[in-house]
């Protein structure tokens, strides 16, 4: 399979008055998973359709191993996508909706059997040639997509929403055969969701999108754990995000006060007055002790979720949630708690 670099150079697509990319510059490293992430239109299927040609961009380049495509039509793109509504054609058979593309473009009928039965081993639908499509699960008929996607060893390898259509613990099997298909074949993929835990579990890297521009990019550990502002930090994982102020400075070490609590933290930027922290809710820990250096709080609310309880906490900076992976000892309601945090867990937003 071939591996291409996809590059985005300051891309804009608007409708009418509407934009919905908005002067937008990334790089799809070749042979990797990437990730568009966010919420309802921030942008990012609208970015995958452009990269498949199904969109024209308003303005700018899209380069696929420097080649400029930004004019070429979709079908001289050597990209292929997967849609979230599968898209099979339901008076077809398995291996008839596979080897389609394969008709389309003159291949002859003995290869084009012989690679559509070879991606379907591929896929784990060996046996499953002769099945019609309303014969199929969601998951099949989804890898059934990808089997046709993948036949034509496209440079480039589109996924919009893939898993929408699916319940949870499939969703789970599917993507890990997207990943594990992906890896196989090392081709450049491009991967539209809004599910923060699908773009953790499979991605290289993530292009977190919102409001039609670049919010972060990074590894999905990178952007976990040092969100920027504080719609990464809500939108990867859960945060608690609150102010804290800056008491004292020395060159790049800072003493910030959050609540009663006072930690020191590392920063290269200039931190004056208030500022704005995350805290992740299982890096804070739950005590009835009070420490040397705590936040004082009150149990408001307590749920038990299986491998964790849930507790929603009232302090002097809001309400703070917290998850504790103790199932036996657990806070009651009104309770009185004090809760500490590692300084290296307290990460500094821009905003």
């Amino acid at each position: 399979m071939k591996k291409a670099e996809v590059k985005f150079e300051n891309i804009t697509k608007k409708f009418n008055e509407t934009i919905a990319v908005d002067n937008v510059s990334c790089k799809f490293e070749a042979g990797t998973l990437t990730t568009l992430l966010g919420p309802s239109g921030c942008g990012k299927t609208t970015s995958l359709r452009i990269i498949a040609g199904l969109e024209r961009a308003t303005s700018g380049k899209i380069l696929v191993d420097d080649e400029d495509v930004t004019l070429l039509p979709a079908t001289d793109r050597d990209v292929s996508m997967v849609f979230q509504s599968y898209a099979l054609f339901p008076h077809m058979s398995v291996l008839e909706n596979v080897s389609y593309g394969l008709k389309m473009i003159n291949v002859n009928k003995e290869e084009y059997v012989q690679k559509s039965l070879e991606t379907l081993k591929l896929v784990n639908l060996e046996g499953y040639e002769n099945r019609m499509p309303s014969e199929l699960s969601g998951g099949q008929q989804q890898r059934v997509a990808v089997a046709r996607a993948i036949v034509l060893e496209p440079k480039v390898l589109l996924f919009d929403e893939p898993l929408s259509n699916l319940d949870a613990k499939l969703r789970r099997q599917v993507r890990e055969d997207i990943r594990e298909i992906q890896q196989k074949l090392g081709v450049t993929t491009i991967y539209v969701t809004h599910d923060q835990e699908e773009a953790l579990a499979i991605s290289d890297k993530v292009i977190v999108m919102n409001n039609a521009v670049i919010a972060q990019e990074g590894s999905p550990k990178d952007l976990y754990n040092f969100p920027r502002n504080k719609f990464v930090a809500n939108f990867i994982g859960d945060a608690n995000v609150v102010k804290a102020e800056v008491i004292n400075k020395n060159s790049n070490s800072f003493d910030i006060k959050i609540a009663e609590m006072n930690i020191k933290i590392q920063s290269n930027n200039e931190l004056n007055g208030d500022i704005s922290v995350a805290l992740r809710p299982e890096k804070i820990s739950i005590d009835r002790n009070k420490g040397d250096n705590y936040i004082h709080a009150t149990v408001n609310n307590a749920s038990f979720v299986g491998s964790s309880y849930q507790y929603i906490l009232n302090s002097k900076v809001g309400k703070l949630y917290v998850v504790s992976g103790d199932t036996n000892d657990i806070f009651k309601v009104g309770e009185e708690v004090f809760l500490s945090i590692n300084e290296q867990e307290v990460k500094i937003l821009n905003d």
